[in-house]
């Protein structure tokens, strides 16, 4: 990020983004041939939250669309089977539902390739239903895998970061998935952006603005499982569907990488045999939209068990627990997320002197790319959360031992950092 950029957005306390009117007229997505500066996606995309893709030149040098992609472009089953071979990949049925999802299960790499070779040969179709190899963590479990490189417009990614640094989880994922495969309509984890680029194959989406998901849920408030089902056309199961506007249909050809905003709902196709790479993240832009959910997400835990509320001491941390058991995360992991963040880029403009562009050895190599002004952007959108957190009366409410740390002593630490640099 450039000073001036830094400059622009450092007064920002509510990020301006696109209304919901506005997409209803747009049937497209901005197309990016070659490459833009990190700073024209950052304004134009990042920050409004807008959708678009890039083109194939983006992932042409990636090793992953160079072996494990046949000369006909279709998935090198030999070459795959080389990598991976017995390691186990959780695998879900796109042909069943369960909880408004599909049903997973583990089983060998060589098992999969063997049913998805049978699936081709009997024509895109098998007794045991159509399944999709998701959410394979196949970064973490093969670090030593150069299989490809995240393009520097995503690098900022404090979920990654977070998750990376106390070594329990990451959010970056391998889909391979037959012919006709699918994943129902959803909005990602935490309200978080993805990026997800075809290694091989062709993906049709289904992309919703933030707010359209509330015409698209049933009677009971449940979100629809299949947006092109026939059942959103009833009123009493579905009684708002025909207030929604129409979707955002993209079509992604292989190498290409789409990138879906923060809180945009989305269902997806597989129209051909389909190898992709997905991440999920998020940063200063829209970590306002994560803070909001998790309230909201809290909120909706509260109302569920408000009878109970004045029979249990303990009701506020039993809320806490079963959000955390349905999100991923409850307040005092997000404030302990907010705090490596914090730490890593306090460390970062620490370590360059005169606060310099070139930071020569310093561990996080996203952050020596993006600067020392992008560093300071992100401090700032943290002291704007935790302000909020810090008069949010749930948040209040945690154990301040528990946290390990002062929430207003790390907030005037923050404000000091970014006065060095602004």
């Amino acid at each position: 990020m450039d000073r001036e950029t830094f400059h622009n957005c450092y007064s920002l306390i509510k990020i301006p983004r696109q209304s919901c009117q506005q997409y209803r007229s747009s049937h497209f997505v901005d197309y990016i041939e070659r490459g833009i500066t990190y700073t024209k996606f950052f304004k134009n995309y990042l920050l409004p939250n807008q959708p678009c893709m890039f083109s194939k030149k983006f992932t042409e040098d990636w090793n992953c669309r160079k072996h494990w992609v046949t000369d006909d472009g279709k998935p090198n089953f030999q070459k795959l089977l080389q990598e991976f071979d017995e390691t186990p990949v959780p695998v879900a049925n796109c042909s069943a539902k369960e909880y408004n999802a599909n049903p997973k299960q583990i089983m060998a790499f060589k098992e999969f390739i063997q049913y998805w070779r049978e699936y081709i040969q009997n024509g895109h179709s098998s007794p045991r239903g159509c399944l999709y190899l998701k959410d394979w963590h196949m970064q973490r479990i093969f670090p030593e895998h150069d299989t490809y490189k995240t393009p520097i417009y995503f690098s900022s990614d404090w979920l990654n970061e977070y998750w990376d640094t106390i070594e329990m989880d990451d959010y970056r994922f391998v889909y391979m998935g037959p012919k006709g495969s699918w994943t129902p309509f959803h909005a990602d984890v935490f309200r978080s952006y993805s990026w997800s680029a075809n290694i091989c194959g062709r993906k049709k989406w289904l992309l919703y603005p933030p707010g359209q998901e509330e015409f698209l849920k049933d009677s009971h408030g449940n979100l629809a499982y299949d947006v092109t089902a026939t059942i959103l056309q009833d009123k009493g199961l579905f009684p708002h569907s025909d207030k929604a506007c129409p979707p955002l249909e993209i079509i992604q050809e292989a190498g290409e990488v789409i990138f879906v905003p923060s809180g945009w709902h989305h269902q997806v196709y597989n129209l051909e045999d389909t190898v992709s790479v997905n991440h999920n993240w998020l940063n200063g832009c829209n970590l306002d939209i994560m803070w909001q959910f998790l309230q909201d997400e809290l909120l909706s835990v509260q109302k569920e068990i408000e009878e109970w509320r004045d029979t249990m001491d303990t009701w506020h941390q039993h809320c806490q627990v079963i959000m955390k058991s349905c999100t991923g995360i409850d307040y005092m992991e997000f404030a302990l997320f907010l705090k490596t963040i914090v730490n890593n880029r306090i460390s970062f403009l620490n370590s360059c002197p005169g606060n310099a562009v070139s930071c020569q050895g310093n561990p996080s190599e996203a952050l020596c790319a993006l600067g020392p002004h992008h560093a300071a952007f992100d401090l700032q959108r943290v002291i704007h959360v935790l302000e909020s957190m810090l008069s949010n009366e749930d948040f209040k409410r945690l154990e301040p031992s528990a946290l390990g740390f002062s929430p207003d002593e790390l907030l005037q630490e923050i404000r000091e950092a970014v006065h060095t640099i602004v």
